[in-house]
């Protein structure tokens, strides 16, 4: 047993040739037969190093983890050229589960790679596949569980966890064995504060061990912390949209020579890069800074100004929506909640509350967020009042919303986007201009005819969206509308569900990225230990230290710093809708976006 808990050790460069280096890559490139793909790959990986892999939704950087564990050509078809070798194995010769003991790896999806009912009997699995004794094993699976951040886990059942929860239990799994290698793509993504908390900590401990991680992220803003891009793997290696290297070395030089770049083509960066790019300092209380974030924040308030004025309501503040209080409602009374994983309720047996006593009103034209820590029940909440799950107890009442998944897979039934897109609505030119306005408006039209199950993971989420804003429901629910998403996706679903509210539909959706939520929501709604634990607007939220507390949520240092000066929620809106507007417009400068 190593330090850090885990069994064995990391594995140190090719003993074969005495090559120091874990991961070598020689001309490695991967071609789907639609023609997608990445490379050519020239990647040298020491032992211990920490690299963070970035580039545009779509780029391969997925693609690229499953070529340095064999994924590709093992299990996934592609045109594999070139040479990878990882601790001395000939990638292309070695099936994925023999290099188990030397790579760990964390999915994308966590759904994808949890196969056991139980919990500790899936930390245990890649143990066991490699012959460690029982007592090795007994002892590993609760000090991996503890090193994700997932103890509270132990004994619990697979399929009633949440997909944070499972995120969480997939990274116990990958680190159980002592890897070498960890790769990771966006293991964040649906995780609470103190779960990207768990994971940073985690890679962090595993490579004091002397393991070398690849690390996939978007939320690189949450997953630094207020150390910013210090915060960060030392090394970056940037993709571009043909999936080519654009940039490899130290995360400074990269910045210097491709930030401009990256923010231009939708990646996310650490709020002090992002600021660097825009306004030239780092320094949230620069004036440059100051100056430009009021600048965009103006041009908000203006449009949303305007909008009113064109709808003949009255000057209303940014972020503040027509048709509040028009139409019917969808309301929430003295409601029960069940987890979705958990059996549906019989009078014999009538299930546990993951929520209690829930009151909740949606009104049309407002855009409400559900925040809280992962298993509080947000999910199971949307599919209770979208008619999915049946109340424990209470009522809902109301028009039936419509539903937008956290798993995009979950709701694709067609064999491309368009049709994805347009199934269910009548056939004529109205589906069509209709289907048309949701590919452009998603950033999907040039994967029109694409098979939508061959679409990046952030691709997937947006075509999930477009599919359900088509028709004409009252009001929208939506699970993690943005997660996994590049900063162009972001700012495309959040838009597309405020445009909602301004047509006077009622929107719900779940979050943990609060920054996301500080922009767009009109209301937010924290549940925690098991109920409702306040309905706030994000201004009062973020700056209400108990609250948070008791929420166990963290506050990005852009939201708190801008939060502690506004006046109140519409002014933290338009600066930070601001912001978006910026990179939106250096974005199209540079010939990214229209």
């Amino acid at each position: 047993m190593s330090g850090d808990g885990t069994a064995g050790g990391p594995a140190t460069g090719d003993p074969s040739t005495g090559d120091p280096a874990l991961v070598v890559t020689r001309d490695l490139e991967a071609v789907f037969a639609s023609g997608d793909g990445v490379g050519p790959l020239d990647l040298v990986i020491a032992p211990g190093e920490q690299v963070l892999v970035l580039g545009p939704s779509g780029s391969g950087k997925s693609t690229a983890l499953h070529l340095l564990h064999g994924a590709i050509p093992h299990t996934i078809d592609a045109q594999v050229t070139g040479a990878v070798r990882v601790a001395g194995r000939d990638v292309h010769r070695t099936p994925v589960a023999a290099l188990a003991d030397v790579v760990g790896v964390v999915a994308q999806d966590p759904e994808t790679g949890v196969c056991l009912p139980d919990v500790d009997d899936e930390v245990a699995f890649a143990l066991e596949n490699l012959g460690a004794p029982t007592t090795t094993i007994d002892d590993a699976v609760p000090r991996a569980l503890d090193l994700a951040g997932a103890r509270h886990l132990g004994g619990r059942r697979t399929d009633e966890l949440s997909g944070g929860e499972l995120q969480r239990v997939a990274l116990a799994a990958a680190v159980a064995a002592g890897p070498a290698l960890l790769l990771l793509d966006e293991p964040t993504a649906m995780l609470d504060a103190a779960g990207v908390a768990s994971v940073r900590e985690a890679v962090a401990r595993v490579a004091r061990g002397g393991a070398a991680s690849v690390l996939v992220e978007h939320r690189l803003d949450e997953y630094a912390g207020d150390a910013g891009t210090a915060g960060l793997p030392a090394r970056w290696v940037v993709l571009d949209r043909d999936g080519r290297v654009r940039a490899d070395g130290p995360s400074a030089q990269v910045l210097a020579e491709a930030g401009r770049d990256l923010l231009a083509d939708g990646c996310w960066l650490p709020v002090d890069a992002e600021l660097d790019v825009l306004f030239g300092s780092a320094d949230l209380d620069s004036p440059q800074v100051r100056a430009g974030i009021a600048e965009h924040a103006g041009r908000v308030r203006e449009r949303a100004e305007e909008r009113s004025r064109r709808a003949a309501v009255g000057p209303v503040g940014a972020g503040a929506l027509a048709g509040v209080g028009e139409g019917e409602v969808l309301q929430a009374c003295g409601l029960d909640v069940a987890p979705l994983g958990a059996p549906r309720p019989t009078r014999r047996r009538p299930g546990r509350a993951v929520l209690r006593g829930v009151d909740l009103t949606l009104h049309p034209g407002e855009v409400v967020a559900v925040v809280g820590e992962n298993g509080g029940g947000k999910t199971s909440l949307l599919a209770t009042l979208a008619g999915v799950r049946p109340p424990l107890a209470g009522t809902v009442l109301g028009p039936r919303p419509g539903l937008v998944f956290q798993n995009p897979e979950h709701q694709l039934t067609r064999l491309t986007v368009r049709a994805e897109i347009g199934a269910g609505l009548p056939p004529g030119p109205a589906r069509d201009a209709a289907v048309d306005d949701a590919l452009d408006r998603l950033g999907l039209t040039d994967l029109a005819e694409r098979n939508p199950f061959r679409l990046s993971g952030g691709q997937k989420r947006r075509l999930s969206l477009a599919a359900v804003l088509v028709h004409d429901r009252p009001h929208l629910l939506a699970d993690e509308p943005t997660f996994g998403l590049d900063r162009h996706g972001t700012i495309a679903a959040a838009r597309a569900l405020a445009a909602q509210a301004q047509a006077g539909r009622g929107v719900l959706f779940t979050s943990h990225d609060l920054r996301t939520v500080a922009a767009y929501a009109t209301r937010v709604v924290v549940v925690g230990d098991g109920r409702l634990l306040a309905d706030v607007d994000p201004h009062t939220l973020v700056r209400d230290d108990a609250l948070l507390t008791a929420a166990r949520l963290r506050v990005p240092r852009l939201v708190r710093h801008l939060a502690r000066s506004a006046p109140g929620a519409a002014t933290l809106r338009t600066e930070l809708q601001g912001l978006d507007d910026a990179v939106l417009g250096l974005s199209q400068t540079a010939g990214v976006l229209p």
